[in-house]
Parts: structure tokens; sequence; C-alpha cells
């Protein structure tokens, strides 16, 4: 995907993520919360807590929420996730996975594989998409007003694998192993983020033209999105814009 509809995407997703706050809230809370458990609750010590706090708060998930989150996992909360990441295909091939966070995987798996028989997909098995993805570091960044090259020459300080540019967005990858430096340096250095996250990034796209197949892919990734166990969906359908969402 490249040009004017990538930024689209981008802004609309912001948009639709502004519509959905408390879902949001809920996931980014349960994540939290298994972080917690898993690495403690000083995001001095925790890198990972470190980037989810700032995940959150360019949601912006106010503060007191976080602290409450984290005092809770410290605590010693009863609820036990575990996340799974499951693979399968959307109309006309398109390749998908999606991750989890469960506290009962038999309900998630039923539910998945619901979505997928009902538009157009199927479930498959773990694998059969995978290799198609890479994991990268992805930060998004509110750079309207700002000169491109002053941007790159941050971007690329802080340590950033590549770099692109338009309409008021830039899109920075990172190795995964350096997205919490790279995520750190650019908010040191002011920059405003519209998401940051480590991703499934795919390394070949496949295109829908059939107005059906459009329909349901766009069908089956809100009911994904929408799904309270869902933490992230990545696909590698190049015309995301075409869908009617």
């Amino acid at each position: 995907m490249s040009g004017h509809s990538k930024w689209n995407n981008i802004k609309r997703k912001k948009e639709k993520t502004d519509g959905q706050r408390a879902k949001i809230f809920t996931k980014i809370g349960r994540e939290m919360s298994v972080c917690v458990k898993a690495g403690g609750g000083d995001p001095n010590v925790n890198t990972k807590l470190r980037d989810l706090i700032a995940k959150a708060k360019s949601m912006n998930v106010p503060n007191d929420n976080i602290q409450r989150i984290i005092k809770k996992a410290e605590g010693g909360e009863k609820d036990d996730y575990e996340s799974i990441t499951y693979e399968g295909y959307g109309p006309s091939g398109v390749a998908m996975m999606v991750e989890t966070l469960t506290d009962n995987r038999n309900r998630t798996a039923a539910n998945l594989r619901h979505y997928f028989d009902k538009f157009g997909g199927n479930l498959g098995n773990t694998g059969c998409v995978g290799f198609l993805f890479s994991q990268q570091g992805v930060i998004v960044l509110d750079v309207e007003g700002k000169d491109e090259e002053t941007v790159m020459e941050d971007v690329f300080d802080a340590g950033a694998e590549d770099f692109d540019m338009g309409d008021g967005v830039a899109e920075v990858t990172t190795t995964p192993a350096a997205f919490s430096d790279v995520r750190a340096a650019l908010e040191d250095k002011g920059y405003e983020f519209i998401s940051a996250d480590v991703a499934m990034v795919p390394s070949t796209y496949t295109a829908l033209s059939d107005p059906d197949d459009l329909k349901k892919m766009g069908i089956l990734l809100d009911h994904l999105e929408d799904d309270d166990d869902v933490q992230n969906v990545w696909h590698n359908l190049e015309n995301e814009e075409d869908l009617d969402r």
C-alpha cells in the first residue's frame, strides 16, 4: 500500500479508535495486567510496561486508570489470561493473524471460527500464514506542520530502520528489539503519537476486487476487532481503503 490512501487509512483508524474509547481502555487494561504479572509494576524495570503506558496515554487513557490497573495486577487479581495468536484466511485468501488475550481458549476459538466461517473466510492451523508476516516496531506520529528533513533526522537519530511521511503523518519502523528505545527517544523530542506498537507486517499483499468480498472482509474485521478477547488483527489486504467501514 502506498500513496494518499495509506495516510487516509491511518487517519480513519485513528477516528475509529477515538469512537471506541471504552473498549480500547478495557483491552489495554487487560494487556497491562498480564504485563505487570509477568514483569512487575515498575516501568523503569519492565520496559514492555513502559511501552504500554505510553500506548495507553496516546489513546487518552487517564493516568488514574493506568495506576489503578497496575496496582490491581500487583495485588494479585484472580483473572488469568493467556496470549494466543490465531491464523486464517479472509475472503479470497486474504492472510490474517489475530492476537488474543483470553481466560477461556475454547470460547475464543469458537467465536473466531464463527466469524471467519460466516464472512467468507476460514480459521487455519498455526503456521498457515505466519510465514507471510514479520514482527516490526511500527510508530505513527502526528507531524502536521513539521519539516520533513527535520523529522527524518530525528527519526534516524532515534535509531529507526525506516521512515515514510505524508499528509501530516509519519510512519516509523524499527526492529522489535529497538522499538522501546526509539519510541522513548521520539517521546523525549516532543513528538505526538497516533499509535506505537510491535506489529506483524506482511511481506506480500492481496487485493480484493469483488464488492461482496470487500463487504465480507469489512464485516469480518469489525467483528474481530469488537471481540473483547481480541487485542490485534493483522492482515495483508492491499486495498483496505475500499472497505466500507
